[in-house]
C-alpha cells in the first residue's frame, strides 16, 4: 500500500526511487511494531531491571523510526535532513539489534526485534545511498 502512495505524490522528492522509499517507510513501521512489542514483552519478564537497556533501546529506535517514517511520508525534508535522519535511523536500529541480540537466546521477542532491527537498517542505508548516488 506504501508504494502506490508515494507513486501517486506530486513531488518526486529530489528523484528519489519510490519504490526505495516506500521500502525504508515500512521497514521504519515495521521496526517500531517490533520494538514497541519487544520492550513491552521485556517488562512482563520476571526481572525486567535486567532489560533496563535493551528497554531503553527499544524505545529510541522506536521514535526514530517513527519520525524517520512521518518525515519520509511527508515527502518535505531536503537532502541534507534526510540524510542525517537516515543516518540516526540507522545508527538507532544497529545499536538495537546489537543490544537485542544479546538477549536473543533467552528472548524469543528479543530475536524478533534484532531482525526487525537489521532490516530497517539495511532499508536506511540503501535508501541513503540513492540520496548519494543522485
Amino acid at each position: 500500500m506504501t508504494l502506490p502512495l508515494i507513486e501517486s505524490h506530486p513531488d518526486a522528492l529530489g528523484g528519489l526511487d519510490p519504490a526505495a522509499i516506500a521500502n525504508c517507510i515500512d521497514e521504519c513501521l515495521a521496526c517500531i511494531r517490533a520494538c514497541t512489542v519487544c520492550a513491552d514483552a521485556c517488562l512482563s519478564e520476571p526481572d525486567p531491571g535486567e532489560l533496563a537497556h535493551c528497554i531503553r533501546t527499544d524505545l529510541d529506535c522506536a521514535a526514530i523510526c517513527t519520525a524517520t517514517a512521518q518525515i519520509l511520508s511527508r515527502r518535505t525534508g531536503t537532502t541534507g535532513v534526510l540524510d542525517k535522519l537516515l543516518q540516526a535511523c540507522e545508527e538507532a536500529c544497529r545499536a538495537c539489534a546489537g543490544e537485542c541480540e544479546r538477549h536473543a537466546t533467552h528472548h524469543r521477542h528479543c530475536a524478533l526485534c534484532a531482525e526487525a532491527c537489521r532490516s530497517c537498517e539495511d532499508a536506511c542505508r540503501q535508501l541513503r545511498e540513492h540520496l548519494v548516488g543522485r
